[in-house]
């Protein structure tokens, strides 16, 4: 079957540079990326107009990376890849060039300042994503809903597999699954980050899905517009 979001996504040059400066500008932000909308285009997209100097070196990679991450995705998709090892090290492995190196799942143990959560041993990583990986790719291969994507997010989030990048990471899968399913993808934008990060801080699969399917209902309104033009 013929996915329309990626046709869009590959030959409509308006829709591609807005949804990946969107979802750059925010997923960067949630993360605390002080680059601005604005900068964030002018990098990825109008070539020659480089951000404001005092933009971080770090931000500069964080947002080419990103685009790179999403053209990465719009790859795997279209070649309707099932999910496996090797996407999601890809996946945080773009995400970090020349941040950090990735060359697998996290030696050490995890901890996030200001967090109480616990994360795996790393030991376990490897069987517990084995196991993320069967569950989701069986889902989607059946029935795959909201519910089912809010949990996938949250269980992702919660083996944090990667020493950094993991929430980056966990964003860009949720459009994996959503564009795999034939449904438009979703932005998650930095205003409402407390919001989101409560919902997975409390594992509130049920509110989570709520928000994302909200989110992607926006998204497809967005899509029409430029499926008219």
């Amino acid at each position: 079957m013929k996915n329309k979001y990626i046709d869009l996504l590959l030959n409509n040059e308006q829709y591609f540079e807005d949804f990946v400066t969107r979802m750059t500008y925010h997923s960067n932000a949630i993360e605390g990326s002080s680059m601005s909308f604005d900068e964030t285009y002018a990098l990825l997209f109008d070539y020659g107009h480089a951000p404001i100097n005092t933009t971080r070196a770090r931000e500069i990679h964080e947002a080419e990376n990103h685009k790179k991450a999403l053209e990465y995705l719009i790859s795997v998709v279209s070649k309707k890849e099932i999910l496996s090892h090797g996407i999601i090290l890809k996946f945080c492995q773009i995400i970090q060039e020349n941040i950090i190196e990735i060359i697998g799942y996290r030696l050490g143990n995890m901890r996030i300042v200001g967090s109480t959560n616990t994360f795996p041993y790393p030991k376990d990583i490897e069987a517990l994503v084995n196991e993320f990986i069967l569950k989701y790719n069986e889902k989607l291969l059946y029935s795959f809903n909201f519910e089912d994507l809010a949990s996938m997010h949250i269980d992702y989030e919660y083996i944090h597999p990667f020493e950094d990048g993991n929430g980056r990471t966990g964003r860009i899968l949720i459009n994996y699954y959503l564009l795999m399913n034939l449904k438009a993808p979703l932005v998650i934008p930095f205003e409402k980050r407390e919001e989101y990060l409560w919902f997975i801080r409390e594992k509130d699969v049920n509110g989570l899905a709520k928000f994302l399917e909200e989110l992607q209902n926006l998204e497809e309104d967005n899509v029409e517009k430029y499926l008219k033009t």
